[in-house]
């Protein structure tokens, strides 16, 4: 697959993002062309920027990311159904907000959507897909993005990963360093991309954790002009 696929390929990756975390993340095939800026040239930099290997799992259970560490705890006593049904509401530690950061920094806006995206928690989420619908829910992303996330459907149920993280009522802590390389494109006025390590870290409420996965995430932004605010058009990892 690369980054200029087809919306079948987009598609693809959407559920990848869904079943895994999915944002958990990564939609690809989306350039900005909705009025948040337009192309701009960015179909020629997401071919140079966005690198051409599947979305990790974050969830740890994935092939491209790192193997989640084996769960060496005596398994706790099985909770009420009352105790994890998700409940709705804010995810331990809360997210970002689009107002919470300078929404004309690239950086910023970047940081908090990944953010956003890769945090999870198992008593207010049904599954890792509800962390991408919050986050085009806040306002992070270009219309057609936000769209793509919000309206994709899961096919099947969240698996085995998610259960063992329901089981402990767990919820994700999201570390990133910024680590581009030298052969990024430019900014330009209107479309910009940042690269990041992006390291999430399942944590248990019975005092439980997971070893954290690491992945790197290209994040692709666009405005309408110099001095707008900032939006997530795509987010590639791998």
């Amino acid at each position: 697959m690369t980054p200029l696929g087809s919306r079948a390929t987009a598609a693809t990756t959407a559920l990848a993002l869904t079943l895994t975390l999915a944002l958990t993340a990564a939609g690809c095939g989306l350039s900005g062309s909705d009025g948040d800026g337009g192309d701009n040239g960015g179909g020629k930099q997401r071919a140079h920027a966005a690198g051409s290997s599947p979305a990790p799992d974050p969830t740890g259970s994935g092939t491209s990311s790192a193997p989640a560490s084996p769960d060496t705890h005596t398994p706790p006593p099985s909770p009420t159904e009352s105790e994890t049904a998700p409940q709705g509401g804010t995810p331990k530690g809360g997210v970002p907000k689009p107002g919470d950061v300078d929404q004309t920094d690239a950086d910023a806006v970047g940081k908090g959507t990944l953010t956003a995206m890769w945090t999870f928690d198992t008593t207010v989420d049904q599954g890792p897909q509800d962390a991408g619908t919050r986050t085009a829910d806040a306002g992070w992303l270009t219309p057609s993005y936000a769209r793509q996330l919000s309206e994709h459907r899961p096919r099947s149920a969240p698996g085995a990963q998610w259960a063992t993280w329901k089981r402990h009522r767990a919820y994700t802590t999201v570390e990133l360093a910024k680590t581009e390389d030298a052969a990024k494109p430019d900014d330009t006025d209107t479309v910009a991309w940042r690269q990041w390590t992006l390291t999430t870290t399942p944590h248990g409420r019975d005092g439980w954790t997971q070893k954290p996965t690491t992945a790197a995430a290209f994040v692709h932004l666009v405005r309408k002009k110099a001095d707008a605010e900032w939006h997530v058009a795509d987010v590639t990892v791998r």
